[in-house]
């Protein structure tokens, strides 16, 4: 009996929603409007919730891709995840969506991402991280709102980092459509 309680308890749990992503955020000190937001799922379980915040609308990859400005990508762990694992799938997702001499150009700040990542022991259900483009500056990596070092990379530095989610070869396909369309239901 006791057991059972548990499995529902963890149950109930897993099925909750960590994020409430409010409607806008400030960066470098423009308005960003909520995209779009999902679930990462692999296999049957979830991972992490994401937003996607843009100045204007994107309905497509193409779109977010070619939009100039500040953007924000934020996250909240829905599980235990290991830095390391974290860092290593965000290398994947851009080895798989960018050309080879494009991931060589920005080995710097690919190193750069791993390391903030694969530094931290583990994320816990409920935390978050955040990744945000500034212009002029590059890239800035948060971990529970507090900023990993100083902004590395450029433009396309984050449009590589946005196609890990949004390229030929998401990290979910599903999530994908969430974050471009701003649909977030799914079954």
């Amino acid at each position: 009996m006791r057991h059972l309680a548990l499995g529902l308890a963890m149950a109930t749990l897993a099925s909750l929603s960590w994020a409430a992503f409010p409607a806008k955020v400030q960066t470098a000190g423009a308005d960003l409007q909520l995209n779009g937001q999902g679930i990462r799922y692999r296999v049957v379980f979830k991972v992490y919730e994401m937003a996607l915040y843009t100045p204007r609308p994107a309905a497509t990859a193409e779109q977010l891709l070619a939009m100039p400005g500040p953007k924000r990508l934020s996250f909240v762990a829905l599980r235990e995840l290991p830095g390391t694992d974290l860092g290593m799938a965000f290398l994947k997702g851009l080895s798989a969506n960018s050309p080879k001499e494009q991931v060589q150009r920005h080995l710097a700040s690919t190193s750069r991402l791993i390391e903030i990542f694969s530094g931290k022991s583990k994320l816990m259900p409920g935390d978050h991280f955040a990744m945000e483009y500034l212009p002029g500056k590059g890239t800035q990596f948060f971990i529970l709102d507090q900023p990993q070092g100083v902004p590395v990379g450029d433009e396309e530095f984050f449009r590589m980092i946005l196609r890990i989610w949004v390229g030929p070869s998401p990290a979910d396909h599903q999530l994908k459509d969430a974050l471009l369309t701003g649909d977030r239901s799914r079954p």
